[in-house]
């Protein structure tokens, strides 16, 4: 499949082959970081000398200034390489991409953090979810508690899938404010004691990403660890642009499996057939379908990215777009997954062949946020209000 259609400056194309180098590496060892369910170092010690760590920073710090488009295009192509390897990353740089566009940080706390990832390579994520607390995206308060104690903040609680948790040098936590119930954003450095790692992560899917527990007792930290309070709009919730590396993300791996078909299929001619199964009208029409939902969901996730990147006072807007676009993308992943595995047939169950973590891994972009449900939901919103704006 050409990757080049949506290439639209010398600059993506630049970071399009950066990308396609490091996937071609991360996909000769993708099959070893799954079966073991280990983190890939070794995929992130490529991706620190290439530089990536630092691609959404500003460039008044050092950085390149990634756009949502750029960020887009180059986890699309990591994923075709290792899926998990891809998503990983995408944490790491959406929050700086966040953080970047918000100013949600005072600046010299960004300004500081910057120039560690830059010189030291430093890895951050947030770690947000509960065991009890239910998705933070569905509005769960936190257990986890911040006591002020002095000028110090005294940190209790767990959190699950805290990803590349064996890797991270920061942990971005929330934790309800005792004094005030208020929930407080919280960055802890990973030597801090008290901090430790519960190795829980066990499943069907993106093994590689070792979304490991996060145990917090009594982590002592200093007052202005507290980077802000998280607040909820009047207007409902807040469009983050910076999620969109998760579709772009699950697109990539459908790529690589619709790929992988499309050359079985060249090769493949069972001993009852004078040809190769590509000439099967039924294979071609899998492979037509597969191409069809591709082009669908790619054109409207690069489209909605290139909205964001455009149009920054039209990003309150695009709350529904972009919800759209994940649902559209993940859900394509699935079905895109599924035909390859028909075309390539009982085979495609092989450990030996990727198709069947490919299948694995699609399945948990359909647990990232937003759910199917809350896209739903913002576009009936947007209908019947449309509806009654309109009399």
């Amino acid at each position: 499949m050409l990757d080049h259609q949506f290439i639209k400056t010398d600059r993506q194309l630049i970071f399009l082959e950066k990308a396609a180098e490091l996937a071609q590496q991360f996909s000769v060892r993708a099959d070893y970081y799954d079966q073991q369910a280990l983190f890939p170092f070794e995929n992130f010690n490529d991706l620190k000398r290439a530089g990536f760590l630092k691609l959404s920073i500003p460039q008044k710090y050092g950085g390149d200034d990634l756009t949502l488009y750029e960020f887009v295009l180059i986890q699309e192509k990591l994923a075709q390489g290792d899926g998990a390897t891809a998503l990983s990353l995408g944490w790491h740089l959406g929050i700086l991409m966040n953080i970047r566009e918000t100013e949600k940080w005072e600046e010299k706390t960004y300004a500081r953090i910057s120039r560690e990832i830059i010189q030291f390579d430093k890895l951050l994520n947030s770690a947000a979810s509960e065991p009890n607390g239910g998705s933070p995206a569905r509005g769960g308060k936190p257990e986890t508690t911040a006591k002020r104690n002095g000028e110090k903040w005294i940190i209790n609680g767990k959190k699950i899938f805290t990803s590349l948790a064996p890797a991270l040098d920061y942990f971005l936590i929330t934790a309800t404010i005792e004094d005030t119930g208020e929930v407080g954003e919280f960055i802890i450095p990973r030597e801090s004691p008290g901090l430790s790692i519960e190795e829980t992560w066990n499943t069907l899917g993106m093994r590689g990403t070792r979304s490991d527990d996060l145990i917090l007792e009594n982590v002592v930290l200093e007052a202005d660890a507290l980077t802000g309070l998280k607040t909820k709009s009047s207007k409902g919730p807040v469009p983050q642009g910076w999620l969109l590396h998760i579709p772009a993300c699950y697109l990539g791996i459908a790529i690589a499996a619709r790929n992988f078909a499309v050359q079985f299929a060249k090769k493949h001619q069972p001993n009852s057939l004078n040809h190769p199964i590509k000439d099967l009208p039924e294979v071609r029409r899998k492979i037509a379908k597969m191409d069809l939902s591709l082009l669908t969901a790619r054109n409207l996730l690069y489209g909605t990215a290139e909205k964001w990147d455009v149009s920054p006072d039209e990003r309150n807007k695009l709350s529904a777009e972009l919800a759209a676009a994940k649902t559209v993308a993940t859900n394509t992943a699935v079905e895109v997954v599924d035909l390859a595995m028909r075309v390539v047939g009982g085979q495609s169950m092989f450990n030996s062949l990727p198709l069947q973590r490919y299948y694995r891994d699609v399945r948990a972009g359909l647990h990232n946020p937003p759910a199917d449900e809350i896209t739903y939901s913002i576009l009936a919103d947007q209908a019947f209000q449309g509806e009654e704006q309109g009399k």
